[in-house]
């Protein structure tokens, strides 16, 4: 008998949760334990796993729409299990949200619908149809709903929709709706502060906002090799009320892929995309070498960072293993890619399979991966680290933190000895080259402690 997947309950007062993102689609093979979607609730994002192993069918759980508590989402089928042999039980009926159609929910949901005409017919005052989610994710990324295409029925914007937005390369915001809710910061005057006027690529960088919420933004700049999506992890360790902006850096994700002359270069890019999105003041974070960048940023002065937090950073010392950066950017496959992903982590528990198959994927990108072994062989030239950023560091008058795994392989966690006094040092045993996804729910509760210093 087919094993059914449900909506959990991850809080004690939730009713309904929705689902942010599925890992698997239908037909897809899975193993108990297996990452199966990720739960959005108004606390906190959870990661939710395969009760059973088999493959994943009758999918009716779909992004960005509220589902009760303990419904059915999907079912497990095992191997060589017939389609039919679901239970099929009589549910009982469940009127249909305002945010769905009656063509939608009927071909979705495995329950027999109530629909009253005022439910189907609701249209949302501005006259643009999008699901809750997506009008959250909008708002906090200050887009206009009326300029995003919608790929939902009777074309209703979708989560996926507002994400594409948030990430194109050329980015247009009407004035009139960039959300000065998100970021609190006192008027310079007492007249209205002119909304920024974004023309097509102010932003050199590609960004997305990974959370909304309020008080001093959190701006988070990733690692050699990664993306922004390598913060999601850290951000599923529990609630999170700071506005959160990700950006790529060049070479990676979806920015440009371009070999920058040196640190600078790069800084000037990220304080391009502050500047082009009005963000400011912040906390800056950086990972690896994203906190060679970030404390390069700091140091400049021409963006306004109120305080520094650099995990595992680059720059504090000559060593790094050379050999790491070389067979990270060779690897093509799952069996050579795997070997040097270890390498990253002390817990391999950690290394979940979303987060190997979207590593993967990034490898199959050739334009990519030259543009990184180049970053590589100018910032890292002979397994040797070229640039040095403590003198930077001593002479910052913000708040610094530096957070390091005890074990990390990749950058000697003594390089972060003999820093000033003034800068807080964490270091967390057990732990490699990423604290923030070994140690995450320390590491956010640090960040977000900075956050509302």
């Amino acid at each position: 008998m087919p094993v059914e997947v449900i909506l959990p309950k991850v809080d004690m007062d939730m009713a309904t949760g929705r689902i942010s993102r599925w890992y698997v689609g239908e037909g897809a093979t899975v193993k108990k334990g297996d990452l199966l979607f990720e739960i959005e609730t108004d606390k906190a994002a959870m990661e939710i796993d395969a009760p059973a192993s088999g493959t994943i069918r009758d999918i009716s759980g779909k992004e960005g729409i509220d589902i009760p508590v303990g419904e059915a989402v999907a079912w497990i089928y095992a191997e060589g299990e017939a389609t039919a042999a679901k239970p099929t039980q009589e549910a009982p009926a469940r009127p249909i949200a305002l945010n769905e159609t009656a063509p939608a929910a009927a071909a979705t949901a495995n329950v027999p619908e109530v629909v009253s005409a005022k439910a189907v017919n609701a249209t949302p005052s501005n006259g643009t149809r999008a699901t809750p989610l997506a009008r959250r994710l909008a708002a906090g990324a200050g887009l206009a709903l009326d300029a995003i295409a919608g790929s939902g029925p009777k074309g209703r914007i979708m989560r996926r929709d507002v994400e594409s937005a948030m990430t194109a390369p050329k980015v247009e915001v009407k004035a009139a709706l960039w959300p000065d809710q998100i970021i609190s910061r006192p008027p310079a005057s007492s007249q209205p502060r002119p909304a920024p006027q974004l023309s097509a690529g102010a932003a050199p960088l590609n960004f997305a906002w990974l959370r909304q919420g309020e008080g001093r933004p959190i701006v988070l700049l990733h690692g050699f090799g990664a993306d922004l999506n390598s913060w999601r992890p850290m951000l599923a360790a529990g609630p999170v009320d700071a506005p959160m902006l990700a950006l790529d850096l060049p070479g990676h994700g979806g920015s440009p892929r371009q070999t920058p002359a040196d640190l600078d270069a790069v800084a000037v890019d990220v304080e391009a995309t502050l500047a082009a999105l009005d963000v400011g003041p912040v906390l800056l974070v950086g990972h690896s070498f994203g906190g060679a960048v970030a404390a390069t940023v700091a140091a400049r002065g021409d963006a306004d960072v109120r305080a520094l937090a650099l995990i595992a950073p680059a720059g504090l010392g000559p060593e790094i293993n050379g050999a790491f950066l070389q067979g990270f950017v060779r690897a093509k496959s799952e069996a050579s890619l795997m070997p040097w992903l270890r390498q990253l982590v002390v817990d391999e528990q950690v290394l979940s399979k979303p987060f190997v198959n979207a590593t993967l994927a990034q490898a199959a990108d050739t334009e990519l991966r030259t543009a990184q072994a180049d970053i590589a062989d100018r910032f890292f030239a002979d397994g040797t680290q070229t640039f040095d950023i403590r003198s930077l560091i001593t002479g910052l008058r913000i708040p610094v933190r530096v957070i390091v795994g005890a074990n990390d392989r990749i950058i000697p966690a003594s390089q972060s000895q003999g820093l000033p006094g003034e800068v807080a040092l964490h270091t967390f045993a057990a732990t490699g080259h990423m604290p923030h996804v070994e140690r995450r729910e320390q590491v956010l509760k640090i960040l977000l402690e900075m956050a509302r210093a």
